[in-house]
């Protein structure tokens, strides 16, 4: 049988990966499918014939909803782990779902469990790196992991998470398929750590990107909600998504909408919501036509320099 695997090039889908591939799951040949964080369009990427599988792990099936339907109409197995908005579920024998839209659950939380727990490891890194904190220190303390382990592999988590930020490959630090390849050796993180000298350049390069964001304003800000601009440079793309879940740790009340300038003249937006927000991160970017995530944490893809101002108002009068 031949296998594919699409994966979001982030800590939560290479995670997810890793555990999958270590426990046995996926054939030592697989061909994989990644990209920038915000490249979710992966399954019109893969052709598959009948008796293939697909395997596609945090990537939103809304976004590839008529390639997981062309997908099955070739005859392919499809298996979906997500934790996004996934809007309407085929209805087909060949359709496997493990997706659920819960706050507290990522990608890798619902791989560990369908592979219960036998990769725990791998799982605490991407609930760290996906922001999940509080979930990630319960399966930790579940399975028993020091709290030298867990700080180690918090960094792990936001390092890897870091890794996937960037409007192009030419941005990143390493291809997310490269950086799946150094992983894999590793069924213990804490080796991958101590042993790859890729974790070091991770490390130096995210130290030195946060400190060029370290004097960084917000642009305009309300009761309920705060939003940065970010310039257009290439640190500034990287650090993003691990900015916007520090200045939401910082500020756990407010929602916190960061503004990333793309290298095309149009911007970005992340946006982290309070627990218990009445409008989800989701619905809200799902407002606008290049937008999706999940409840706490989402993302629009592009916005036009001019829809800037009138967006701004829009933010903080959802979160008043």
């Amino acid at each position: 049988m031949i296998d594919h695997c699409a994966f979001n090039g982030d800590a939560d889908g290479l995670c997810a990966l890793q555990q999958l591939r270590l426990a046995g799951e996926l054939d030592h040949e697989v061909r994989l499918i990644s990209g920038v964080k915000r490249d979710i369009a992966l399954l019109r990427r893969i052709t598959a014939a009948h008796g293939e599988r697909v395997t596609v792990l945090d990537v939103a099936h809304e976004q590839n909803r008529e390639d997981t339907q062309r997908l099955l109409d070739a005859g392919a197995r499809v298996r979906y782990f997500d934790h996004h908005y996934a809007g309407e579920l085929p209805r087909h024998p060949a359709f496997e779902s493990f997706i659920d839209t819960a706050a507290d659950v990522c990608t890798s939380i619902l791989v560990d469990k369908h592979l219960a727990g036998r990769e725990h490891r791998w799982a605490v890194v991407a609930a760290f790196g996906d922001g999940l904190a509080g979930p990630a220190r319960a399966l930790a303390e579940r399975h028993g992991l020091t709290a030298d382990e867990q700080v180690a592999l918090e960094e792990l988590g936001q390092l890897l998470n870091y890794n996937a930020y960037g409007d192009n490959l030419e941005d990143l630090h390493f291809d997310p398929l490269a950086l799946a390849g150094e992983l894999l050796p590793y069924r213990n993180p804490m080796d991958f750590i101590r042993e790859s000298t890729s974790f070091s350049t991770l490390r130096e390069g995210h130290a030195a990107d946060m400190a060029a964001a370290a004097d960084l304003t917000p642009w305009c800000e309300g009761h309920g909600a705060r939003l940065y601009r970010l310039p257009a440079q290439p640190w500034a793309r990287r650090v993003s998504g691990v900015l916007a879940n520090q200045l939401a740790a910082q500020a756990p009340h407010l929602a916190i909408g960061l503004l990333s300038a793309r290298a095309d003249g149009e911007w970005a937006f992340s946006v982290r919501v309070p627990e218990g927000a009445e409008l989800t991160a989701d619905a809200f970017c799902r407002q606008f036509p290049t937008g999706g995530g999940r409840k706490r944490a989402a993302g629009i893809n592009r916005l036009a320099e001019a829809d800037l101002a009138g967006f701004a108002q829009r933010l903080l009068a959802s979160y008043p």
